[in-house]
């Protein structure tokens, strides 16, 4: 039974695309579905979200309070150990986890997950490398649903 979804964030959550502006500010597009089924749907099944990615940013420590995800891991590019980490101090193991991620940093965490019988999702965008290992490819993009279509397939009993 999954526990917990893993997500990476740009490329997954975002369309991987960085906007700044010429005085540096940076900006992120967030999909509002994807936003909905973290918020709403996720804690109706009894998964906890859980956002651990290479980068680091404001924009995403804010979007994480308004999703009310309390597990962010930023800055994090050797991202097994800190999931390993996660899963000691909750007393879980590998297989309780699904994972979402677009590109080659995500498959430290998805190949461990994968063979200990978790779930792997990706959106229509990711690698071919990814894809190869999803149990899951979205019909939608990174930052364009992918992530709430992963949701629901979670959900709806696919696992």
């Amino acid at each position: 039974m999954i526990k917990y979804l893993i997500m990476d964030v740009d490329g997954t959550l975002t369309d991987g695309k960085i906007y700044m502006s010429s005085d540096g500010e940076m900006f992120k597009a967030f999909d509002i579905k994807d936003g909905c089924g973290i918020r709403d749907i996720l804690p109706e099944n009894g998964i906890i979200p859980v956002i651990i990615t290479a980068r680091d940013s404001k924009i995403l420590e804010n979007r994480c309070k308004e999703l009310s995800i309390e597990k962010l891991y930023q800055g994090e590019r050797n991202k097994i150990g800190r999931l390993k980490e996660i899963l000691q101090e909750e007393g879980a193991d590998l297989s309780a986890c699904a994972y979402i991620g677009d590109d080659i940093l995500d498959i430290q965490c998805m190949n461990p997950i994968k063979e200990a019988g978790g779930r792997i999702g990706c959106p229509a965008d990711a690698v071919k490398q990814v894809k190869d290992l999803a149990d899951f490819i979205s019909s939608k993009n990174g930052g364009d649903g992918a992530v709430r279509e992963f949701i629901e397939w979670l959900v709806d009993g696919e696992q």
